[in-house]
C-alpha cells in the first residue's frame, strides 16, 4: 500500500471562519496530537511585545513622542467554546440511529457544519443536523479530533506505528482497521477538514494487514472516492501493481471480484504495471549493467496464512 507514499506532515488545523466564541485546535507536526489547548494556541498567535516596533502616531513627533498603541486581539479561551450552543447530531437512521451532541463553536470549524449552523434560528427551536448516511464511528473520530486535535489510536512519536490497545489485533485480518481510517478520510473530505483527512491517510499506512484486508480497503476506497483522488488511490495502485502476482494466490477470488466490480481499479493497476515495465526496459537499454532495485513496502502486509 505504501509504495511511493511519503509521510505527510500534518500542519496546524486551518482556522475556518468561526464565531468569536471559538478558538483554534492545533495539530502537531506529522499528524501527532498537540497538547496545546485552544487557549494556549490563541495566546501563542498573539504578537510578542518584544521585538515589535510600534510606529509613532501621525503628528506625534512634536508632542512628546507619544506612541500609538497597537490593537492586540483579545484571547479566546476554550471555556468560550464550551459556552456556545449545543448542537444535536442525528447519525444513521431507524434502529441504527445514534444521537450525538457537540458545541457549535467547534462544529463550525467544518465548512459543512458552518453552513448547516447558519440555518439555525435564534428562537429556541432545536439545533439538529441529520447525518443519515454517515458512519457513527467515523463521526465519533471527527468529534474527538475537534475537541483534542487527534483521534484514537494516536501515532507513536517518531515511529510508523499506532498506540497499542488489547482490543485491536496486531494484524488487520479483515481490513477493519484500514476501513476505520478510510471512513474518517472520506468523512473529513465531505466536511472540508483537510487536516483530519491527512491525519487519517497517515494512519492508514501504519496498519499491518493481509491480502484480504487490503482488498476490503481497496473496494471501499474505489466505491467512495473520486477518480482524481490520487492521494488515497495511488498508494493502493502501487501496492497491488508490485505484488499482485504473489497476492493473487492468497486471495485470487476476491482480487478477481474486485477487478470485475471496479474496472477502474483493474485498469489503474495494469497501467502501473505497464509503466514500470517500460521504465525498466528504458533503464536496461541506457545502462545494461545496472540492476533495478526492488520496491520497498513501508506498511507491512502479513500473509493470510497467519489466520
Amino acid at each position: 500500500m505504501a509504495d511511493g507514499f511519503d509521510d505527510e506532515t500534518i500542519g496546524d488545523t486551518p482556522a475556518a471562519p468561526i464565531p468569536s466564541s471559538a478558538a483554534d485546535v492545533e495539530m502537531g507536526e506529522g499528524g501527532e496530537a498537540s497538547t496545546t489547548t485552544p487557549a494556549l494556541a490563541a495566546a501563542a498567535a498573539e504578537p510578542s511585545a518584544a521585538g515589535t516596533e510600534l510606529s509613532f502616531a501621525e503628528g506625534s513627533e512634536g508632542d512628546g513622542g507619544q506612541r500609538q498603541q497597537e490593537k492586540v486581539p483579545s484571547r479566546v479561551s476554550f471555556l468560550q467554546y464550551l459556552a456556545t450552543p449545543i448542537v444535536t447530531l442525528l447519525v444513521g437512521s431507524g434502529e441504527n440511529l445514534t444521537i450525538l451532541t457537540a458545541h457549535q463553536g467547534l462544529l463550525v470549524r467544518s465548512p459543512y457544519f458552518e453552513a448547516a449552523c447558519a440555518e439555525f434560528a435564534d428562537d429556541g427551536s432545536p439545533r439538529q443536523i441529520e447525518l443519515p448516511d454517515e458512519d457513527v464511528d467515523a463521526v465519533g473520530c471527527f468529534l474527538e479530533f475537534l475537541y483534542t486535535g487527534d483521534y484514537f489510536p494516536r501515532k507513536v512519536p517518531g515511529q510508523r506505528a499506532l498506540e497499542k490497545d488489547p482490543s485491536i489485533p496486531d494484524v488487520d485480518l479483515a481490513g477493519d482497521q484500514l476501513l476505520k481510517h478510510a471512513r474518517v478520510y472520506t468523512l473529513a473530505g465531505k466536511l472540508g477538514l483537510q487536516s483530519l483527512r491527512s491525519l487519517a491517510s497517515n494512519k492508514i499506512h501504519c496498519i499491518n494487514s493481509t491480502a484480504k484486508g487490503e482488498i476490503a480497503y481497496a473496494r471501499y476506497v474505489y466505491a467512495n472516492t473520486t477518480k482524481d483522488d490520487a492521494a488515497v488511490r495511488m498508494p493502493i495502485v502501487n501496492f497491488w501493481a508490485t505484488r499482485s502476482h504473489t497476492l493473487r494466490a492468497e486471495a485470487e477470488e476476491e482480487f478477481r471480484d474486485l477487478c470485475l466490480e471496479f474496472p477502474q481499479f483493474g485498469y489503474d493497476v495494469l497501467s502501473r504495471i505497464l509503466d514500470d515495465k517500460l521504465r525498466r526496459e528504458r533503464n536496461e537499454k541506457m545502462n545494461p549493467a545496472a540492476s533495478t532495485p526492488g520496491s520497498t513496502r513501508k506498511r507491512p502486509r502479513h500473509s493470510s496464512t497467519v489466520v
